[in-house]
């Protein structure tokens, strides 16, 4: 898919959000060293975006990612995870992942930090095969 046609529905240092024509929206995250405040302002966007879309579904591109902080990995699991849920309808999550060990690991420990959530994550090695399985998943 050619993503430079989709809208781009935010970006910063962190990262850019897309909207897919399919009915999900499409998180990439940069290569480049970010904030606390960028992390947050992408994540809080992507809660914007499933609100004012009604969408459930996100895919999310890590493959050049820096790994989380431990700092971000309890603001998103502990803060912003529940209220995507809760105040975004957030259902499932494609992530496409990196080959970096360190940046696998600081996700795993978002992406099991969901029990008692009503959210289903899958990894994935290709945005190809994110986006099958995303696109079988209820919008």
């Amino acid at each position: 898919m050619n993503q430079a046609a989709l809208p781009l529905l935010f970006e910063n240092t962190a990262g850019q959000l897309l909207a897919d024509p399919a009915g999900f929206l499409r998180a990439t995250w940069g290569p480049r060293p970010r904030t606390l405040a960028e992390t947050q302002a992408l994540f809080n966007q992507m809660l914007r975006c499933l609100q004012q879309q009604r969408w459930s579904r996100i895919l999310i591109n890590q493959l050049r990612m820096p790994p989380f902080s431990p700092t971000e990995q309890q603001w998103i699991a502990q803060s912003w995870l529940p209220r995507a849920v809760t105040e975004g309808g957030y259902r499932h999550g494609a992530v496409v992942v990196s080959p970096d060990v360190l940046v696998r690991l600081a996700t795993a420990f978002v992406t099991t930090s969901v029990q008692g959530l009503p959210l289903t994550y899958r990894s994935f090695g290709t945005d190809a095969a994110a986006t099958a399985w995303l696109s079988q998943q209820p919008g």
